[in-house]
């Protein structure tokens, strides 16, 4: 019998990821509602819950790709690659009404470009403070303060080497989870009550994950107006990352 389920396992791999992340789903919301009364966000539980799985895959395989390397649970890799992963980012914005994402103008344009080079300027700061004093290192790290998808992505456009690379996606998920924690903390401070406030929060934030799930835990309503302006990060940030942001700090750090 465990060799039927072993054998069914492996060749369903992705329904086996979906049932797996749905269980880790229902687990972590048991977690938010029962031991945090709702403050942590059940998203930012799960992702715990999915890095320390990653790191449990990566020592039992002796792989690279965490989880996905243990045959059992080869679909993750599919489920958690960028096909699914832009689908779901595309798919928050049909909830969006036209009328209300106008009302951002340019106080949106505005708080997605802070939102841009803010975080740049204090992942790179962070970077030089820890030794990282050349101008391709300081500029990925940044990057990765942006969000964990940019980070790679300049560091593989300016020469940055593989440990650098690691580094800024770890500054990208760091900065998730503490949007993800700090959101519903802070939404009153913040006046995120409206669609707008929401457009700008996410523009400042620049995490589409940390914006949903942070959001997600103050007011669902708005979750697609905030991941709607965030989502622009990941393009602003490949564009501006290895161009503009590295140049300059090329020009300051020589």
């Amino acid at each position: 019998m465990l060799e039927i389920f072993q054998k069914a396992v492996q060749q369903n791999g992705l329904v086996t990821a979906f049932a797996m992340i749905g269980m880790i789903i229902l687990l972590s919301g048991a977690i938010s509602r029962k031991l945090t009364f709702g403050r942590v966000h059940g998203s930012a539980i799960a992702i715990m819950i999915g890095l320390a799985l990653a790191y449990w895959g990566g020592i039992v395989s002796g792989g690279s790709k965490g989880l996905a390397d243990v045959s059992l649970f080869s679909g993750i890799g599919l489920m958690g690659g960028a096909m699914l992963r832009d689908f779901a980012i595309v798919a928050t914005a049909f909830e969006v009404q036209a009328t209300e994402a106008r009302k951002a103008g340019l106080v949106g344009v505005v708080s997605l470009l802070l939102g841009t080079v803010l975080p740049f300027i204090v992942g790179a700061s962070i970077a030089r403070a820890f030794g990282y004093s050349d101008a391709v290192s300081m500029t990925t790290i940044g990057a990765g303060a942006i969000t964990y998808i940019v980070g790679p992505i300049t560091g593989a456009a300016i020469g940055a080497s593989s440990d650098v690379m690691a580094l800024s996606i770890a500054t990208g998920l760091v900065k998730a989870i503490i949007v993800m924690i700090g959101t519903p903390i802070a939404a009153r401070f913040l006046g995120l009550k409206t669609p707008r406030s929401a457009m700008v929060f996410g523009g400042l934030a620049g995490t589409v994950s940390g914006v949903s799930a942070g959001l997600a835990a103050t007011d669902r309503k708005l979750v697609p107006y905030g991941a709607l302006v965030a989502t622009f990060h990941t393009g602003i940030g490949c564009l501006l990352g290895p161009s503009v942001l590295f140049f300059a700090t090329k020009a300051i750090v020589g």
